[in-house]
């Protein structure tokens, strides 16, 4: 798993966030790439880019091995993003893609998954049930 953050800050701006921010929050700094789109051209491809503010909106995108996006989440900056649940979203994939399987509703590693097929129509209730979502 490649993870990359990407701002239309510039690289001293990212330098200057690493050294007097994350790395009091997070023990040896942020680890990941930290990429500069000054221009904007990243955001526009992802169709996060506010031409007007001249930055990108807080986004996330979860792109497979094929450089397929299989998921992604925009926010507002007022509003915080959980970690726990990109991890979880990022195993469920990683599940998929592996088994074949469906993963339903909240799913966790090691809760029931879906084996999709005719079998499973109007069957579903047997193997998973709302209590699991949450």
């Amino acid at each position: 798993m490649n993870v990359l953050s990407v701002s239309t800050d510039s690289v001293f701006t990212h330098k200057i966030w690493q050294e007097e921010e994350l790395s009091k929050m997070v023990d040896g700094g942020f680890p990941y790439p930290m990429l500069s789109d000054g221009t904007g051209a990243i955001g526009q491809m992802y169709g996060v880019y506010d031409e007007a503010a001249g930055v990108n909106i807080r986004g996330r995108f979860l792109i497979d091995p094929d450089g397929v996006i299989q998921a992604m989440e925009v926010m507002t900056p007022p509003v915080g993003r959980k970690v726990g649940e990109l991890l979880r979203q990022v195993k469920a994939f990683q599940h998929v893609r592996a088994t074949g399987e469906a993963t339903p509703a909240g799913w966790e590693p090691g809760k029931p998954t879906l084996k999709p097929g005719p079998t499973l129509v109007g069957k579903v209730w047997e193997v998973w049930s709302v209590d699991h979502a949450f």
